[in-house]
């Protein structure tokens, strides 16, 4: 009995003896393996910091683009009120250009009708007195007229043209001998246009 005893330890201890050398292997390729393994390990901060700079690059530049797209809305808009204001002045200046000559116009006008009526006037041309002051308000009407049409002032309302509602204005309508339906047949009162614009209508009469 005595005898089994001590062969049984005597096997264990060859069995641990064996086992040993197996698990100090073991032991030494698990160190192996994470000292190979360190290596690795130790780049994942270096590649999170490269992905971190790419990030901050990719967010600058996203800015960058969004600043420069906002820097042009903003000059565009810029452009567009400077435009705006100066076809607005200029619009401005050219009504107040506009009513200023109207007004000067419609004064003249007047001025042009009493020439017109006073070589209306029936007189003795023959005498020489009569005969040059007829001269001299016929050619003041004449330079009166040119100066005006160099500003864009021009008559309407002749005899014998079609009626036009907004060129003239008829007084009257009634049949006229050698006149067709519509034309004017009497002028009494010349109308103007300043730039094609009317600012007095002629006052006509028209054949029915």
């Amino acid at each position: 009995m005595a005898n089994f005893v001590f062969t049984e330890k005597k096997m264990s201890e060859q069995e641990q003896k064996i086992e040993t050398p197996e698990v100090e292997k073991q032991e030494d390729a698990v160190v192996e393996e994470t000292q190979q393994t360190e290596p690795s390990q130790e780049l994942d901060p270096l590649e999170e910091a490269i992905a971190r700079v790419q990030e901050l690059e990719d967010q600058l530049k996203t800015q960058i683009e969004e600043a420069a797209n906002k820097e042009q809305d903003i000059l565009l808009r810029s452009r567009a009120e400077i435009e705006n204001l100066r076809r607005r002045t200029e619009q401005d200046v050219e009504k107040a250009h506009k009513f200023a000559l109207e007004k000067f116009s419609k004064d003249i006008l007047n001025t042009i009708d009493n020439l017109e009526r006073a070589l209306a006037t029936p007189a003795n041309k023959e005498d020489e007195s009569v005969k040059a002051l007829f001269d001299g308000v016929e050619l003041t009407l004449k330079e009166l007229v040119s100066t005006v049409g160099r500003f864009g002032v021009e008559a309407v309302g002749v005899v014998g043209e079609a009626f036009n509602p907004d060129l003239h204005q008829a007084i009257s309508m009634q049949p006229a001998e050698g006149f067709e339906t519509n034309q004017i047949s009497v002028v009494l009162q010349k109308g103007y246009t300043l730039n094609g614009r009317v600012i007095r209508p002629a006052m006509v009469m028209v054949a029915a």
